[in-house]
């Protein structure tokens, strides 16, 4: 069929087209992010040539309007049975989907950003209603073509929304701005002011040394001690197997001279296989005998060039003179494979990593025999966590870290997390995130009053956290307080229509509560962000046929 590109979304319900109204938040005449030229042109005028040789490297490309990165494409996704098309119309990029048969699904998006240089791929971002969203699907470079998202592949229906959070964008974008306050990817105005990584996400507030032609100093992180210095990269090239947050702290407000460890710790795990995980350069590196024999003197800038990225014809002799840098020896010069002068194609290769599919990420472990062991390699045959940059983390990171990772894995590593959670809890017993950790722990222990009583003393002090209201609501529908439940929820959902979960539980307590149609328009708000919500589309076509019987289940 024949798509309208209206800002509209078509949804098979049942025997019944719907169409529901699907207003972007961002109207033809909100400004677009300013791009890297623009917003740094003023530097241009003394650093010219670093200027424009910025421009064509990876960081300052890594976001932007969709319509200027546009990958034309599709994918057949045999699981879901869901065709996707990437296209271009009437000068704006879209998502299409489709699938025929019993369950049909038709509907198109239009993309607004994409994230990502190309170098490794790209993914494209919409909005509804001001909620930012991800595309299922993005563009693989090194196969040159579309696949699922990391972790979607086996899905048996189009994916629900998948929320795009601040946290998400600060490192593909500039001027990365706050989501409105509970909520968890809305956003008031543009959520981001610059598309690429400006020059002041490296050197800082450049307001003074603009203003005075140069005169008044700007940040430069070499100059900085080493943990500054190697501050400005951890804060994106670094992943670990989770991140904590420090209380009361943002690492959006992380700045150049700061010191990344004053806003997040990040854990490992003991001795895992951290080559399976993208984003885990700064780790592998310090592994290696070069870093560890050079100490502080290493950093990433002193391979790396921020402010340029050889060509491929360019990149042995490159990265070859920053070895000989170092090794200096007759013998590097001469008859250490004097045919093969690419060194990182042996002693760094190109591995893949296993949570991100498709893609292939280069080993900074700088090993000196990649294809023999040396290095630690084996993934832990335990569950314990380190900290990587804190040698002694605080209780409440790691508690947290645990509960990131760990209520799930089985019935020992969750009772270590209660006592990890609790024993903090002595030690900041106003602490959201830690009371409404606890509360889910309770609640999974069948304690019920006792996960009541912590999830509220958690959202007296925060009570727009989305995660607290939706399992105390949770605790309340089953001990029978469905009312109170069902308030709990319309307003968690008002703020985060986009959330499936939250939209479903609300949906149920308004039916049980005999407000059927109220329960519809619930349901009908759901399937504008996932419209193929298997539940919801059920759901909603019982209603709409009639059929009022609603199950607690």
């Amino acid at each position: 069929m024949r798509y309208v590109r209206t800002k509209y979304v078509l949804i098979f319900c049942g025997t019944l087209w719907v169409v529901f109204i699907a207003n972007k938040h961002l109207s033809a005449s909100t400004p677009s992010p300013i791009p890297v030229r623009q917003a740094d042109a003023a530097c241009e005028g003394c650093h010219y040539e670093i200027f424009h040789k910025y421009l064509a490297t990876p960081m300052a490309n890594a976001s932007g309007v969709a319509s200027d990165r546009a990958i034309p494409g599709s994918l057949n996704h045999l699981p879901s049975g869901v065709k996707y098309n990437i296209f271009s119309e009437n000068g704006s990029l879209w998502l299409s989907y489709d699938r025929e048969g019993n369950l049909p699904l038709h509907g198109s998006k239009e993309l607004d950003y994409f994230l990502g240089s190309g170098h490794l791929g790209v993914t494209y971002l919409y909005s509804i209603n001001g909620y930012l969203l991800e595309s299922p699907v993005a563009y693989y470079a090194n196969r040159n073509e579309y696949d699922m998202k990391p972790g979607l592949a086996s899905f048996q229906s189009m994916p629900p929304a998948l929320p795009v959070t601040s946290g998400c964008l600060r490192c593909h974008m500039s001027g990365v701005q706050q989501e409105e306050r509970g909520s968890k990817n809305r956003y008031q105005t543009l959520p981001f002011l610059h598309s690429g990584i400006t020059c002041e996400r490296c050197h800082g507030d450049a307001s003074k040394h603009v203003a005075s032609k140069g005169r008044a100093a700007i940040i430069n992180p070499v100059k900085l001690d080493p943990e500054r210095r190697d501050s400005v990269c951890i804060n994106c090239h670094l992943e670990g197997d989770t991140n904590v947050e420090h209380r009361g702290r943002s690492v959006l407000n992380y700045m150049p001279g700061d010191r990344i460890s004053d806003f997040i710790s990040y854990f490992v795990y003991a001795n895992a296989n951290i080559s399976d995980r993208g984003v885990s350069e700064i780790e592998e590196l310090s592994l290696s005998k070069c870093k560890r024999v050079s100490g502080d003197a290493m950093s990433c800038m002193s391979c790396h060039d921020p402010h340029y990225t050889p060509s491929k014809r360019e990149r042995a002799n490159f990265y070859r003179s920053k070895c000989l840098a170092c090794h200096n020896q007759p013998r590097f010069l001469t008859t250490h494979y004097p045919n093969n002068q690419d060194c990182t194609s042996c002693h760094m290769p190109a591995g893949k990593a296993e949570n991100i599919p498709h893609v292939a990420w280069t080993d900074h472990r700088i090993r000196q025999r990649p294809g023999l062991p040396g290095l630690p390699n084996t993934p832990s045959m335990n569950d314990d966590l380190v900290s990587f940059l804190q040698n002694d983390p605080s209780a409440r990171d790691l508690a947290l870290a645990y509960y990131n990772l760990g209520v799930d894995r089985n019935t020992a590593t969750r009772n270590k997390t209660q006592r990890l959670l609790q024993s903090a809890l002595q030690i900041n017993s106003q602490d959201t995130k830690l009371l409404s950790s606890l509360g889910y722990l309770a609640q999974l222990n069948g304690e019920t009053d006792h996960a009541i009583e912590l999830t509220q003393s958690a959202l007296t002090i925060e009570p727009t956290n989305v995660e607290a209201i939706n399992n105390l609501a949770m605790l309340l529908a089953k001990s029978g307080q469905l009312a109170h439940a069902a308030s709990l929820w319309r307003g968690a959902f008002a703020l985060n229509e986009d959330n499936e979960q939250l939209g479903i539980n609300l949906a149920l307590a308004e039916c049980l509560l005999n407000r059927q149609n109220a329960a519809k328009q619930v349901l009908e708000r759901v399937l504008i962000y996932s419209p193929d919500s298997q539940i919801g589309r059920r759901r909603l076509n019982t209603l709409q046929s009639k059929q009022t019987t609603c199950s607690a289940q």
